[in-house]
């Protein structure tokens, strides 16, 4: 598979704001994985997992041992959506994307 590899500095700043603006780290209350978040709107949330907190969260840990090698996509742990929507209900995350990031 081709990987995107930008080439001008304009291009690497709107693959970093489109990836990486406005994540606020939430913390699963369970395993105490740490992923990067963002909600754009009520209905959308974006989890941006790093090896490490794949590695921690239990409900990870058993799916990819069950997919056999076969990549996980959308994989969710319900543990950590609770996480998520805590942490809205207290503020910490922001909903509405600003700037169209």
């Amino acid at each position: 598979m081709a990987s995107f590899v930008p080439t001008s500095q304009e291009t690497v700043e709107d693959q970093r704001l489109y990836t990486q603006a406005r994540l606020v780290e939430v913390e699963c209350l369970d395993c105490l994985a740490r992923v990067g978040v963002k909600k754009n709107s009520e209905h959308q949330t974006s989890v941006q997992w790093t090896a490490e907190a794949q590695a921690q969260c239990p409900d990870l840990v058993r799916r990819k041992a069950a997919a056999d090698g076969a990549r996980l996509v959308h994989a969710r742990c319900p543990r950590l959506a609770a996480s998520i929507e805590a942490a809205v209900a207290d503020g910490r995350i922001q909903i509405g994307a600003e700037d169209g990031y």
